[in-house]
């Protein structure tokens, strides 16, 4: 071989392997699964993961990246439906590269879909316009709105005593069965016709429950602008744990164009447990009952998000209702009081009132809305003003009663008038009242065209009252005047005419 070939050669053969180069060829890293159980998997040999990455296995399964050690990571397994059993031990495992998201749009109206967006109802895949990841920093200060649109819940004691406005976040609060999840419902289904979507997220719930909420949504027709993301009680801990982002993912990506969202998550006290079950696998220390020091974090990242934009930033809003369960109506329980310092408010079912039959049991003097009253409209406003004044000093004087003391004719008036209020602020499930007909009760409450009547006839009187056809052309911005001659005459057909 002559000088020139030696040198040529090995040029040659550069030149060969440059020209079959893949540019799709890359180096993976690969690990291997040391062990899993219990929603969760140890991986060996991923040096370059982060947390919150998604991994990929051999079988075809997914993690998330949700602990870093210096010689394993810690990954939750986000199968449906128990998927973890076909992984098994020195499986492969590769990194993604990327974090979990969503996809968002008008497709899932209407849709149950697990965390993941897969649906659950049988129907076809959903097509998303665009995807949103699962955790996204919060809105900035300069880009939020202040909380001015009132968000009408349908419930008497709400919308009057309880304000709430789009882009707030209410609590809902109390113990098991006192009828949260009814009061949230009722919520959704206030919101036909108003243009607000609806996303609610149901985390833990058994089967039954799950079904009768669907069943209730479509009968009502609030399946229509509404998406429910679902991890049932059968579900991994994994996806509990991303079920209420996956539905904040969801609603964000209708505020963000512009549009109004209100989002349930029912509940996260379910959702403390199953981070907590995370946490203790993955043996992260323990804190206050057995709960890991980020537990304030994980809740107030997820609330955060909700808000109200500005014009500017396309002046949506999302509002978010939160339910968290108490035992024994102990509101000083550590996740209601991270909850309670989170929220603008809390709305606290009370299980007395709910064994004495006062439907919906809401306690007044435990219920508050901080920034609500700036998003109530003026006419509700100026009739409500002295209702909550009102109702929390009957309760009192109601106490003096019980030792059979004699009573002046003033005092007597008022638990009379307490009494009446108190019969009025009752209210059967799935029948919420339009803005319209609060001001119809609260108008007639306040004129004493109530007062004197039997509690069966009360009732009779006022859903003759809010049904009655010649409100139907009023509305809030019409005069008193004009609300009261309305009143008066719907009134003629139930008792004798109203004194002036």
């Amino acid at each position: 071989m002559s000088t020139d070939e030696s040198l040529t050669s090995p040029l040659r053969r550069q030149a060969d392997w440059l020209k079959a180069y893949d540019p799709q060829l890359r180096l993976v890293e690969q690990g291997r699964v040391i062990s899993f159980g219990d929603g969760i998997a140890w991986v060996d040999g991923l040096p370059s993961a982060a947390m919150d990455e998604v991994l990929r296995f051999e079988d075809g399964s997914r993690g998330l990246v949700f602990h870093l050690g210096a010689k394993r990571i810690g990954a939750i397994l986000l199968n449906q439906g128990g998927g973890e059993l076909e992984l098994k031990a020195g499986a492969a495992a590769y990194l993604t590269g990327r974090t979990l998201d969503i996809g968002v749009g008008d497709a899932y109206l209407g849709r149950v879909v697990d965390p993941t967006g897969s649906p659950l109802d049988g129907g076809a895949p959903i097509p998303a316009t665009s995807r949103r990841p699962l955790e996204t920093a919060s809105p900035p200060i300069p880009a939020r709105d202040f909380v001015d649109r009132p968000l009408v819940s349908g419930c008497k004691m709400i919308d009057t005593m309880i304000p709430i406005g789009k882009g707030q976040r209410q609590l809902i609060i109390g113990d098991a069965g006192v009828g949260k999840s009814a009061l949230a419902l009722d919520t959704v289904i206030a919101q036909k016709g108003r243009k607000v979507l609806c996303v609610y997220v149901l985390i833990s719930q058994k089967r039954s429950s799950v079904v009768a909420t669907i069943e209730t949504l479509r009968r009502t027709s609030a399946l229509a602008y509404t998406c429910v993301v679902v991890a049932e009680a059968t579900a991994m801990p994994g996806l509990k744990y991303i079920a209420p982002f996956a539905g904040c993912a969801l609603a964000e990506g209708w505020m963000a164009a512009g549009r109004d969202v209100l989002v349930v998550y029912d509940d996260l006290t379910t959702h403390a447990k199953a981070y907590r079950e995370l946490s203790l696998l993955l043996r992260r220390p323990p804190g206050r009952e057995a709960y890991p020091g980020d537990i304030f974090y994980l809740h107030s990242r997820l609330l955060e998000r909700s808000t109200c934009l500005a014009a500017a930033s396309g002046g949506g809003s999302m509002t978010a209702l939160p339910l968290i369960e108490t035992e024994q109506g102990e509101l000083s329980a550590y996740i209601p009081t991270n909850l309670i310092s989170i929220t603008d408010g809390q709305v606290y079912l009370d299980p007395r009132l709910f064994a004495a039959g006062f439907l919906p049991a809401i306690d007044i003097t435990r219920s508050v809305s901080r920034i609500g009253g700036k998003a109530q409209h003026p006419a509700i406003k100026a009739e409500a003003g002295r209702i909550k004044l009102d109702y929390l000093q009957f309760q009192e004087l109601e106490i003096f009663t019980r030792f059979g003391s004699r009573l002046e004719a003033g005092v007597a008036a008022k638990i009379r008038r307490g009494s009446l209020l108190r019969e009025l602020l009752k209210q059967e499930r799935l029948a919420p009242l339009a803005p319209e007909q609060h001001m119809a009760w609260l108008l007639a409450y306040n004129e004493g065209w109530f007062d004197g009547l039997a509690k069966d006839q009360l009732a009779t009187t006022l859903s003759s009252l809010i049904a009655d056809p010649r409100l139907s052309s009023l509305r809030l911005e019409n005069s008193r005047e004009e609300w009261r001659q309305a009143l008066r005459a719907a009134l003629q057909g139930t008792r004798d005419e109203p004194a002036a």
